[in-house]
């Protein structure tokens, strides 16, 4: 074994037996049977509509069926959230993104196998007034209907307080078999499609989603490693499943991964003009430049979009022992990052400045070197045309392969293993 090797295992067990195993679970709400997905009929919402002013504000959803619900509220920023069966969304275009009365804005997604979450933005401290589904009747569809009523910020902080919700574990389906130990000694790659289920991330000129172009692309890679023998490979999530920023840290570290990437799209607001290219990100606190800054911020608000309860994560009980590990592991990121940008060079249109840095939540992990690849930009032509490409998605795959083989071949040549 390695001194990397030996260094990092002792660190890891050290913070695994303090309790910081970099991954806390998500606080999701909403009783158990809200969230089973009936068998008896698919679950549909068809149409959403708001209608009041600043002082009380009804939002209203066509469903096909009765269901049950779980209504609370969230605080900095403010959002009222509510968690539902699985339900097949069928809103209009555009659906959430316009403003009336109390409601900023809306999102609405799957958050978990079995449960979906329908997440409002609000402009100010808001307190449930009602939230309940009506039946069917009169040729008239179901109807989930709730009524928000203004308040001030002290009576919202104390009715949040008084909250009695069910805590549970937010689910993360992968597609992966439990872990256990095994003698396979090839090197754990886990790859991290970015987004998914309530959290779309951004969006193509033609509706084309963050979360559905990076699963296509990280399925590709893993075939494409996979396909080679001489990795173990396995996903975050392998299909539209929200999963926590913690979860997919934790996700890593649990299977003792060698190597974390993560995958994205990145996109420019169009005031901001255009850019085009793939960029490489590395764990930084001090973010290489304003884009980085900027798009580090965006992606770390994944959880909040999701309407995951933050606050009952502790603080870092490890700081010591967490700086020493990452101090090591920063060095083999910087290492594979500038291998993928080396070979990206050969298959894919570059950023201009293409190795950068950023705190990115996702990349924390103490003992697990991590990358962020940030395909291209969505909101550029050219680049939106490539992420939707098959060839360029398997063209760009191969090249990290060759940077995964290049970052592992003087390791496993050193320790006897694995094969060329």
């Amino acid at each position: 074994m390695t001194v990397r090797a030996i260094g990092i295992a002792t660190v890891g067990l050290v913070l695994n037996v303090l309790g910081n195993s970099s991954g806390v679970a998500a606080e999701s709400a909403g009783a158990e049977s809200v969230l089973a997905a009936s068998v008896e009929q698919e679950v549909v919402a068809t149409d959403v509509r708001i209608g009041g002013d600043d002082r009380q504000t009804r939002f209203v959803v066509d469903l096909n069926r009765k269901i049950d619900l779980a209504a609370f509220t969230l605080a900095d920023p403010y959002r009222v959230v509510v968690d539902l069966p699985q339900v097949n969304f069928k809103f209009p275009a555009k659906a959430g993104a316009q403003s009336r009365g109390l409601i900023k804005a809306f999102r609405f997604g799957l958050i978990m196998q079995g449960g979906s979450r329908i997440v409002l933005d609000t402009k100010g401290p808001v307190r449930v007034e009602k939230a309940f589904v009506l039946d069917a009747a009169e040729g008239q569809p179901a109807r989930l209907v709730m009524d928000l009523v203004a308040t001030d910020r002290a009576a919202f902080m104390r009715n949040i307080s008084l909250q009695t919700r069910p805590k549970h574990q937010t689910a993360v389906k992968t597609g992966e078999p439990p872990v256990k130990a095994d003698d396979d000694g090839r090197p754990m790659v886990v790859i991290d499609p970015g987004h998914g289920g309530i959290d779309n991330g951004t969006k193509g000129s033609n509706g084309e989603l963050e979360k559905d172009i990076v699963l296509a692309f990280s399925q590709t890679l893993r075939e494409k490693l996979e396909g080679g023998g001489k990795y173990r490979v396995a996903m975050t999530r392998s299909d539209d499943t929200f999963v926590p920023l913690a979860e997919r840290v934790k996700f890593a570290r649990t299977r003792s991964a060698a190597l974390f990437i993560s995958i994205h799209a990145d996109a420019l607001p169009r005031k901001e003009g255009l850019a085009e290219g793939a960029t490489v990100y590395t764990l930084s606190e001090t973010a290489s430049d304003a884009e980085a800054a900027r798009l580090a911020e965006t992606e770390n608000r994944a959880d909040v979009i999701a309407g995951v309860d933050l606050t009952a994560e502790p603080d870092d009980v490890a700081n010591i022992l967490v700086d020493l590990a990452q101090r090591e592991t920063k060095t083999f990121s910087t290492q594979f990052a500038r291998t993928v940008v080396d070979e990206l060079r050969t298959a894919a249109r570059l950023h201009k400045h293409p190795l950068k840095s950023a705190g990115f939540k996702v990349l924390t992990a103490p003992d697990v070197p991590s990358v962020l690849i940030e395909l291209g930009y969505m909101s550029t032509k050219d680049d939106l045309k490539q992420l939707n490409s098959p060839a360029w998605r398997a063209r760009t795959a191969q090249a990290v392969v060759r940077a995964v083989d290049a970052y592992f071949t003087p390791r496993v040549a050193g320790t006897g293993g694995g094969r060329r």
